[in-house]
């Protein structure tokens, strides 16, 4: 029955909403279509390992506009839909799409491991890098932009599913939050969003 994991779904979104009517009150010099959440959430800022097993931390993706998303690779849903999308939208900026990089955080980092996050997300978009990390650092980091997640009961075959926010965090270059989109936001305002942010210079 779906009805209880949609409900836990639901109560996972509950500290985000809050943050959306936050934003609803700032105002931007620039014109976001998207939710402005410009002084509402903190700077990117993790330590964590990528998906070729190097230890990175936001530091090294600065001067790249990056869309931050919480998911995990046994995701049978949301994360390859939004994925596609991601891919869609950056394929729509034409070169400019360069600048800007898909952190895809893991939610499940005991299956998830970096070989396992390289293959999963270079399927979708050479621009998307895998993280990984402890759970305390998943945790925190989690934390840090108001998302949750918890896992599910393992089935009678071990396999388990990871109920999660699907927000997706939008940072400038200098890594400030600036926007927030979702899988269900129209795709051409996420476009038009992300053009404004690669127009602006790392001063902005």
């Amino acid at each position: 029955m779906k009805f209880p994991r949609l409900l836990r779904l639901a109560l996972l979104l509950l500290p985000l909403t809050g943050a959306l009517l936050l934003a609803g009150c700032h105002r931007d010099a620039l014109p976001f279509k998207l939710t402005n959440i410009s002084g509402h959430m903190p700077d990117l800022q993790f330590q964590l390992t990528d998906d070729n097993g190097k230890a990175v931390s936001a530091a090294d993706y600065r001067g790249k506009v990056l869309l931050l998303y919480f998911g995990y690779t046994h995701c049978p849903d949301v994360c390859p839909l939004t994925l596609a999308q991601l891919h869609v939208a950056l394929q729509k900026l034409g070169k400019p799409g360069d600048g800007v990089r898909i952190l895809f955080v893991s939610v499940d980092p005991a299956r998830d491991t970096p070989a396992v996050l390289h293959a999963y997300v270079n399927a979708f978009d050479k621009r998307a890098v895998g993280l990984t990390g402890s759970p305390r650092a998943i945790e925190a980091l989690s934390k840090r932009y108001r998302s949750a997640f918890t896992r599910e009961p393992s089935g009678k075959d071990g396999n388990y599913e990871v109920t999660h926010s699907s927000a997706i965090y939008v940072f400038d270059r200098d890594g400030r939050a600036r926007v927030l989109s979702t899988p269900g936001t129209p795709q051409d305002d996420l476009v038009h969003d992300l053009q404004l942010l690669l127009g602006t210079g790392t001063s902005a």
